[in-house]
């Protein structure tokens, strides 16, 4: 079978399950490492045309990474796509089973019961309300019905956005500061958030800087996700108010 993945946490999913039947994955595709296949563009603007050359059988996709217009120039020209909508830890495990079994005819890989059994097994820190800037210039956070929420919810972080009617909400830095939160996290990517790029604006603020990929990513990286955010959340909620 010929498989070309649209979205970096699939293929990751994919070549760790079976790295043969990748042939194109886009420029963000960064896992796993020296991953060895076409390159066809980004995530929102994938060369159709490139993807079409390279014959899949499957083009694995997502409704909030991916622009349908593409999607729908994809299955124009004859090839089949599937489409996988995340907005928390059950169905993430839920979609890469469909992905991974019905899409790509594998057996179901041990990886995803280790990571339902490491989700299962992560023990909540004391409740914390936070807030989760995912980009600056201008500042985005997490809002409602997310992915990242959900897995922060299960370590005892309440997002203080979470009710928004928006699900990735441009919020005014003075409003940010004033939501009542008594952390910040601070992944990785989309934003490179960094020690030097994210913690000033906050320096009231416990500042947790998290790998984007636990903290975003689903896929083999949800195994180790529940330890690296924890230390990362407990790290800074031990060292207080950053910039004091």
């Amino acid at each position: 079978m010929r498989v070309v993945s649209l979205v970096p946490s699939l293929t990751e999913a994919v070549a760790a399950t079976a790295p043969g039947l990748l042939v194109g994955a886009t420029d963000w595709c960064s896992q796993p490492a020296g991953l060895d296949v076409v390159r066809v563009g980004g995530t929102k603007n994938p060369d159709v045309a490139a993807v079409a050359a390279l014959r899949p059988d499957l083009v694995i996709a997502n409704e909030e990474e991916n622009r349908e217009p593409d999607l729908a120039a994809l299955r124009a020209a004859g090839i089949d796509v599937m489409v996988t909508e995340v907005r928390g830890l059950d169905q993430a495990l839920s979609e890469l089973e469909r992905v991974l079994v019905d899409g790509c005819g594998l057996a179901r890989p041990r990886w995803l019961d280790d990571a339902r059994s490491a989700w299962s097994a992560a023990v909540p820190l004391a409740a914390a309300r936070a807030l989760v800037p995912i980009w600056r210039r201008p500042w985005m956070v997490l809002g409602r019905d997310t992915f990242a929420g959900d897995l922060l919810a299960r370590l005892g972080v309440v997002n203080v956005y979470g009710d928004h009617a928006e699900r990735y909400p441009r919020i005014a830095l003075d409003a940010l500061r004033e939501s009542g939160a008594d952390l910040v996290v601070l992944p990785d990517e989309p934003y490179a958030f960094g020690p030097d790029d994210g913690p000033e604006s906050f320096s009231g603020l416990p500042a947790a800087l998290v790998d984007g990929r636990a903290l975003t990513w689903y896929g083999p990286s949800l195994v180790d996700a529940p330890r690296v955010l924890s230390a990362a959340l407990s790290a800074a909620l031990r060292a207080g108010p950053h910039g004091r």
